[in-house]
C-alpha cells in the first residue's frame, strides 16, 4: 500500500488497517512455525505498512499539536 493511499484514509480506518496488518504478522509467524508459509514477502510488506501508518498518524498528531499551540 502506498503512502498516498494511506494519507487519504481517516484515522479510524488507519487504526483498523494497523490492527489487520499486525494480525497478518501473527498469522505469518504461525505459518512459519508450522512450515506452511504461503508468501514470504507478506510479513515484510505488513511491517512496512505498519511503519507507514504509524508515520502518518504521528504526522497528523504533530500538525494538530502545532495548530493548538498557535
Amino acid at each position: 500500500m502506498r503512502a498516498k493511499e494511506i494519507r487519504e484514509m481517516s484515522n479510524d480506518a488507519l487504526m483498523n488497517l494497523l490492527s489487520e496488518r499486525r494480525d497478518d504478522i501473527v498469522n505469518f509467524r504461525l505459518q512459519l512455525t508450522t512450515g506452511v508459509v504461503e508468501n514470504c514477502r507478506r510479513a515484510r510488506e505488513a511491517r512496512r505498512d505498519i511503519a507507514r501508518i504509524k508515520t502518518i498518524l504521528r504526522e497528523r498528531e504533530n500538525i494538530a499539536a502545532k495548530g493548538n499551540s498557535e
